[in-house]
């Protein structure tokens, strides 16, 4: 500063030893003053320019490093974004296996249901058949019905007989009949009746040559 108001000092101290004929040296040294004050108001501008210029160069790297801080954070965020779309794509496939599979499994399903359809058709349908066979068998049965008292004259008819019965059948054959003696008829006599046949009792007697007759026929049938 004393620098800038040195030469003015100088030029008015000059000046009044002058006097009269100094006036426009005065002048000179007065607006030498005014350029000093001037410049070195510009200085102070300067200076505070200068100042400003380096805390807003301070505020600018602070800046920049933030900047560089949130770019890295942005890189890392974009990995991870990236990993989480892989990994998306990822579940993305598997879903679309998983959904394959289901499609699959509902076709085999369809597949196993329209099976088990025709099955139930078949069954049905034998279980008929197999009902229409039973009828049929049970009408071919009943043709073989054979009436009871058939049965019982077949097995008196069949009856093994005693060997005594059978020695006592054949001594009779051998033996000549014997001529019946005239019996004389006494008063208050009847004749007595011969012992009716068991198997005639059984067995009516307009039914004995029916029953034979229709056992013989179904066996012959048969």
């Amino acid at each position: 500063m004393f620098a800038h108001y040195g030469p003015p000092a100088r030029a008015a101290v000059g000046a009044a030893r002058a006097g009269e004929q100094g006036r426009g040296f005065a002048v000179v040294a007065g607006e030498v003053r005014k350029l000093a004050q001037r410049s070195a108001d510009a200085a102070k501008e300067i200076k505070s320019l200068i100042t400003d210029s380096v805390n807003k160069v301070e505020s600018g790297g602070k800046l920049v490093e933030q900047s560089g801080q949130t770019l890295k954070e942005i890189v890392v965020s974009v990995k991870k974004v990236s990993d989480i779309v892989a990994e998306i794509a990822a579940a993305s496939r598997e879903q679309a296996g998983g959904i394959e599979q289901v499609n699959k499994a509902i076709l085999s399903m369809d597949q196993v249901t329209q099976q088990n359809a025709a099955l139930v058709e078949e069954t049905a349908a034998a279980s008929h058949a197999m009902g229409e066979q039973a009828q049929e068998l049970q009408k071919l049965m009943g043709f073989f019905t054979l009436d009871q008292r058939a049965v019982a004259t077949n097995r008196v008819a069949t009856a093994p007989r005693s060997p005594t019965s059978a020695k006592f059948a054949t001594s009779v054959k051998a033996r000549p009949a014997a001529r019946p003696l005239p019996v004389k008829s006494q008063p208050g006599h009847h004749r007595r009746r011969p012992d009716p046949d068991p198997v005639a009792q059984i067995i009516p007697v307009g039914r004995k040559t029916t029953a034979t007759t229709a056992a013989s026929q179904e066996w012959e049938e048969f």
